[in-house]
């Protein structure tokens, strides 16, 4: 045999087989079959690929051998050249679908038709090539691992497989790397076990995302690779402890709760979750008032009433709650070697108690101008009570609102913003089982604005413009003025009116809320045209805008070459004095009262002399002062000392009057200025009446002091003037009791008028 490899079952040399002769006899002859391996790559492009050759020994190339080929494939994949024994294959081959043919080989002798050989098996293995990427399939990956796990921990192994041939090279030998998932992970490059690079603090990040790739051919040149995720969870470890949620908790608890009633609840959180964040309450109260459960499912801490309290005996108590977890490992004792605590203060609360507010204050808002009956708000109030009685509401003294039974406060009166932006209000609310009960609540109403007021002149302009002024000189600067608020900055546009037919001057607004007026011409006339008026439309930026029409009146002065005014039309005598129209209105009401005066006056003449010292009785606003001495003459110092008339009266504190009119202080002067002709008591009535002078409104209106002092002497011989028989004197004096006081009215009157004018 010449072949270099000879198949098991049908190349054995030394091995001889018994063959029945025709003849019957039986001959021991020799089996030889001889071919060389059979080996076919997959994936072949080629219609017709030589795998090998079939050939006996016995044949001597007399082409009387004829070869067949049988089996699975035989004729379909694999072909054989019946004369030579070559074998081909006609299709492309997959060795992951199938890695070998078994086949049956038969030669038989032409001439004779007889078999030369006994039919044998042999086998066609498909050889591998590097087609196949790593697949894993045992994907998706999870894998578990406790948080704080040190370095090294194994978290999982993957495993990717191959589907080419393991033994042919290292088209199936993998190496695994990570893509994702540094610096926490890593992994072994040949057995695919993942570990733990770095401690994780599941309170941080819960779960983490790896992605391996695995590589054939050992990660060389033209390798396969493929790839998996791996979701890697943290389990909880017991490495935090609960904690408060607040350093203070206030509870209250009413005197009549029963035993075993819940007053309030407490809190702690813990980062761990399910079993490691269980926990439980414990609290620290010498009173031995109260006591703590743990609710499991909320893992809240129930404070309830262990024994009955009295608001009489004791209103308050302070206590200190403690939480730890209920398992803690040994390992992670660490962690919890001081328990979190707080503070509980619970107050006590009386049976009998007001009813409260939902809100400390209410503030509502309404539009002026809205109807009567329009909603304003809506207060609330409860029964702290357990009885919860029905409140009523009342409002404390107002007249622009009112609240029903529901607490809806409404309106009964119009609303003005300019009159008033606020209302202070104060709503009681009554517990309709207990009047005795009731609480207050201060409720805040602020009226919001409606544009509802036009602009108008800020102040009242006197304008004047001079004869010789020029065109486009600027004679006046006008601002306005606007009762409303707005929401945006007041802004007020000025324009002549559009019925303003006057060309001698014009306006231009400033855009800052102020315009000017200018001359339009050069020259005026105080002879021709006096006066000017200018109606000028001011228009706000409200919404919507309203306007106004404003009227300025423009006076043609006579003005020197500085453009000082010397006259100005018919407006001298006012401008000298200050004077408006009101303030002459008053003056003529005056001159007509003054005249009432002098006539009545006058018919009192005629009547009959009446006692010159009237009576205490009587009613006089006047401070009389009464002497009944009857003095002896010039020689007489005895009857009254003459130094009570020149310093014993105390001066009333002077006041500066404004602009007291020359005239009416001499007609004072005139009508008080009458008695004696001494100069003692000339002077001292000149004093009475320039104090009278300096301050005519203070009560009492007049302070007549007179002293029964004869002077010099009398002319009817008598002793006393008091009996003297000339009646002109008693018709003076009593003319001046009845004139003084009315003067002054009158004079208090003029010059409260000069102040309002001023």
């Amino acid at each position: 045999m010449t072949s270099q490899h000879t198949y098991k079952s049908a190349t054995e040399n030394s091995k001889t087989e018994e063959v029945k002769h025709p003849a019957g006899s039986h001959l021991r002859v020799r089996r030889g079959w001889m071919w060389n391996q059979f080996f076919v790559p997959e994936e072949m492009n080629k219609t017709r690929h030589h795998i090998g050759q079939l050939r006996s020994d016995l044949d001597n190339g007399n082409n009387s051998f004829q070869y067949k080929l049988l089996g699975a494939g035989a004729g379909s994949i694999f072909v054989i050249d019946e004369r030579t024994g070559d074998i081909y294959a006609v299709q492309k081959l997959d060795r992951e679908e199938r890695s070998l043919y078994t086949l049956r080989a038969q030669v038989i002798d032409t001439t004779t038709g007889r078999a030369m050989e006994p039919e044998s098996e042999f086998v066609i293995r498909v050889s591998d090539i590097n087609d196949n990427e790593p697949k894993f399939l045992d994907e998706p990956y999870e894998a578990i691992v406790p948080e704080m796990s040190p370095e090294g921990t194994f978290v999982i192994q993957v495993t990717a497989s191959d589907a080419d041939d393991p033994s042919s090279g290292n088209n199936a030998h993998l190496l695994y790397s990570l893509r994702q998932g540094q610096p926490y992970f890593s992994i072994e490059p040949t057995t695919g076990v993942i570990r733990i690079s770095s401690k994780m603090d599941r309170e941080l990040q819960d779960e983490y995302w790896v992605i391996i790739q695995a590589k054939d051919m050992i990660g060389l040149p033209g390798a396969l690779s493929g790839t998996t995720s791996v979701l890697i969870k943290l389990s909880d470890v017991n490495d935090n402890k609960p904690i408060f949620k607040d350093s203070l908790y206030r509870l209250t608890v009413s005197e009549s709760a029963s035993v075993g009633m819940s007053i309030g609840k407490i809190m702690a959180y813990d980062n761990d979750i399910e079993e490691n964040a269980e926990m439980d309450y414990s609290i620290e109260d010498d009173s031995k008032t109260f006591d703590v459960i743990t609710n499991n499912e909320t893992q809240e801490g129930i404070i309830i009433l262990k024994k009955k309290v009295d608001f009489e005996h004791q209103n308050h108590y302070r206590i200190r709650a403690k939480v730890k977890n209920r398992r803690v490992d040994e390992q992670l004792r660490k962690y919890h070697t001081e328990a979190s605590t707080t503070v509980i203060k619970i107050q006590v609360e009386d049976v009998e108690e007001p009813p409260v507010f939902l809100l400390p204050y209410y503030i509502f808002e309404i539009f002026e101008g809205s109807p009567y009956g329009s909603f304003v708000g809506t207060v609330s109030a409860t029964d702290p009570d357990q009885r919860k009685s029905p409140i009523r509401y009342s409002i404390t003294r107002s007249k622009v609102f009112s609240i029903d039974d529901n607490g809806t406060v409404f309106t009964t009166n119009s609303l003005d913003r300019e009159i008033s932006a606020w209302y202070n209000l104060s709503v009681t609310a009554t517990e309709k089982y207990s009047i005795e009960q009731s609480s207050a609540v201060p409720v805040y109403v602020q009226v919001l604005d409606i544009n509802d007021h036009a602009p108008e002149f800020s102040e009242y302009y006197e304008t004047y413009v001079c004869e010789n002024a020029v065109s486009g000189q600027v004679i006046q600067t006008i601002s306005a003025v606007d009762r409303d608020e707005s929401i945006e900055d007041h802004h007020f546009y000025f324009n002549v009116s559009v019925v303003e037919n006057n060309s001698s001057f014009t306006i231009i607004d400033n855009q800052d809320n102020t315009a000017v007026i200018l001359t339009n011409r050069t020259g005026f006339s105080l002879q021709e045209e006096p006066v000017f008026y200018i109606s000028i439309l001011i228009a706000d930026n409200g919404i919507p805008s309203l306007t106004s029409t404003n009227t300025l009146t423009i006076h043609v002065c006579a003005c020197d070459d500085t453009g000082s005014t010397q006259t100005c039309s018919n407006k001298d005598l006012m401008l000298s004095m200050g004077f408006r129209t009101e303030v002459i209105i008053a003056i003529l009401i005056c001159i007509m009262i003054i005249c009432g005066f002098i006539f009545l006056n006058l018919g009192l003449k005629q009547r009959r002399k009446q006692t010159l010292f009237p009576e205490k009785g009587e009613d006089f606003r006047e401070n009389i002062f009464r002497y009944d001495d009857e003095g002896g003459g010039e020689e007489d110092t005895e009857a009254f000392d003459i130094v009570e008339l020149q310093g014993g009266t105390v001066m009333r504190e002077r006041k500066t009057r404004r602009a007291t009119r020359v005239e009416i202080r001499s007609l004072y002067r005139q009508s008080l200025q009458v008695g004696p002709d001494s100069a003692v008591f000339r002077k001292f009535i000149l004093e009475k009446l320039e104090e009278a002078n300096t301050d005519p409104c203070a009560p009492p209106f007049d302070s007549l002091q007179t002293y029964a002092f004869e002077g010099t002497g009398s002319l009817a011989g008598s002793l006393s003037s008091l009996g003297s028989a000339v009646f002109d004197q008693d018709e003076n004096y009593d003319y001046l009791n009845e004139l003084g006081p009315r003067f002054k009215r009158l004079a208090c009157m003029f010059g409260s008028a000069m102040q309002s004018n001023n």
